[in-house]
């Protein structure tokens, strides 16, 4: 989505807040490292515990065949991102195969589902995000939630835009944009927008931000971000009736 203002317009002003990517917590494990942008697991921040209804972005490191046994999740949505290498699913719908950067995974686990992730190469390193969204108040009072669902589909998009990766409710998007550097785009003007840079360096409404760097705005106004090198970036817009 692109968002023109008229030249010379100023963009209005946006409260920020910045992680960056070495203040993140991390976790280890038996060849896994975990760098957890809100609170999770032993990690605990009182004023870290979630951004509109993201609950959240962890950026997991797997040694070859490495991996998670089988655990279980529920009410929560549940999308993977690859960045590097090949992960390994299986899952209690009976689902199983394997993600691969350029491809998305959407696991909608609101009865609950259980499932397995591994690196699928004994020699290469995997690294992926994986995101954790809240399921609407309506959802969540609904009797019957109804059962698990999975979906994995590839992308192909042109460089130097915004593209709609992802709705899983209206109000609630997910974008990618791959930028050249020098690229410019604007990411929608209200409600939040959680801005995670996977690849390269950007600057957002100002602020420089580094591979691993995060940035929270809040308000009104577009947040504009340039490319000062190859870039990828993932972006979560929440529309204001999603955190009013």
């Amino acid at each position: 989505m692109r968002i023109f203002r008229r030249r010379g317009e100023p963009a209005p002003r946006r409260p920020l807040r910045v992680i960056r990517a070495d203040e993140r917590a991390q976790t280890r494990r038996d060849g896994i490292t975990t760098r957890h942008s809100f609170s999770y697991g032993d990690h605990y921040d009182p004023d870290n515990v979630a951004f509109g209804p993201l609950r959240a972005v962890n950026e997991e490191c797997l040694d070859p065949g490495a991996g998670y046994d089988s655990h279980r999740h529920s009410d929560v949505e549940i999308i993977t991102w690859v960045l590097d290498g090949v992960l390994a699913h299986e899952d209690s719908t009976g689902t199983r195969g394997v993600v691969r950067p350029g491809e998305v995974q959407h696991v909608s686990a609101r009865a609950g589902v259980e499932h397995t992730e591994r690196n699928a190469s004994e020699h290469e390193p995997l690294r992926f995000l994986q995101m954790m969204v809240a399921p609407s108040e309506a959802e969540l009072a609904a009797p019957d939630p109804g059962p698990p669902s999975y979906r994995q589909w590839d992308l192909q998009g042109a460089r130097g835009y915004p593209l709609e990766v992802l709705q899983l409710r209206e109000g609630v998007t997910l974008y990618a944009a791959l930028l050249d550097p020098g690229d410019v785009v604007e990411l929608p003007e209200d409600g939040l927008v959680h801005l995670q840079v996977t690849r390269g360096a950007v600057e957002g409404a100002g602020v420089a931000l580094d591979t691993g760097d995060v940035v929270r705005a809040s308000g009104r106004g577009p947040l504009a971000v340039r490319a000062t090198t190859s870039s990828e970036i993932l972006a979560w817009h929440f529309a204001p009736k999603e955190h009013d």
